[in-house]
């Protein structure tokens, strides 16, 4: 799971384009959206696409996409249990 996580954190950046994060910045259990990361509705769509394209996983709604986003370790135990 740690490695998961570590990986997740780079894609994340890589993805959202946050130039100025380094890996280690980001807390796993930190809260992504109104937490030091401002990530906002649109950031998450960028989340939704890497999902899908790098784990073939799917955010069935927007409830669901709730509960995934809360933080870098709720999204590596989504990707455990449903890859």
């Amino acid at each position: 799971m740690n490695q998961l996580i570590e990986q997740l954190k780079v894609q994340i950046i890589q993805q959202l384009n946050l130039e100025d994060v380094e890996p280690q910045e980001i807390n796993e259990d930190e809260v992504l959206f109104g937490g030091d990361l401002g990530l906002d509705s649109i950031d998450a769509l960028e989340l939704i696409v890497l999902l899908e394209r790098e784990y073939g996983i799917k955010i069935k709604n927007q409830e669901e996409g709730k509960e995934v986003f809360v933080s870098v370790r709720t999204i590596a135990e989504f990707i455990d249990q449903n890859s």
